[in-house]
């Protein structure tokens, strides 16, 4: 599982830094997602991140709000994920998921892990921070959404299904079927990365 974890770390790191680029002044900024801010975005990610640990009975330890100061939520909430996915035997324990049984280490590599990459072009987009994700990320979230079945897609993609308020995916944006990968993965999510 160190694959994940290290993964995860790599990942959160540019999550992290993305933060710490940002001005004082650039959290109320519109994200790419359309009714979150920048800081919204953040708070998204500490919040899936908070939801990544109930199937062990955990939660986040104490931290300063994303209303507060959002790198010094982030920051904590990372590192009690961080915790997990290092803990070999914590890694392994098995959960239901909304595609299926897997250990939580799997489900954190496949939801907010992933999720920390999407978003990351986000903050990166509301700020004016430079957007290329990393390619080997990029194929590999590709790889594996646009293998679920259109039922579940569907779900994805409609208002409140995975809860009230709750928007998964926006509908897929038209792009060019030679357009760069990334700008292909972020429109199938329901981004227009023109």
């Amino acid at each position: 599982m160190s694959e994940i974890a290290d993964r995860f770390r790599r990942r959160a790191d540019e999550f992290e830094r993305k933060i710490t680029a940002m001005r004082p002044d650039q959290w109320p900024n519109q994200s790419p997602c359309e009714h979150w801010t920048a800081r919204d975005v953040v708070g998204h990610i500490v919040d899936m991140l908070r939801v990544t640990l109930r199937p062990l009975g955990r939660g986040l330890a104490p931290a300063t709000s994303v209303a507060d100061d959002p790198l010094a939520a982030f920051v904590p909430a990372r590192a009690d994920v961080q915790a997990v996915l290092d803990d070999p035997e914590l890694a392994r324990v098995e959960h239901q998921t909304p595609i299926g049984k897997m250990p939580v280490a799997e489900h954190i590599d496949r939801s907010v892990s992933d999720d920390i990459v999407l978003h990351g072009w986000d903050l990166a987009r509301a700020t004016g921070q430079p957007d290329a994700m990393d390619p080997g990320d990029v194929e590999r979230i590709w790889a594996y959404i646009t293998t679920w079945d259109e039922d579940f897609l569907n779900k994805l993609r409609t208002p409140g299904a995975f809860g009230p308020g709750v928007e998964v995916f926006g509908a897929e944006v038209p792009l060019p079927a030679d357009a760069p990968l990334q700008d292909r993965l972020l429109a199938f999510i329901g981004r227009d990365p023109r």
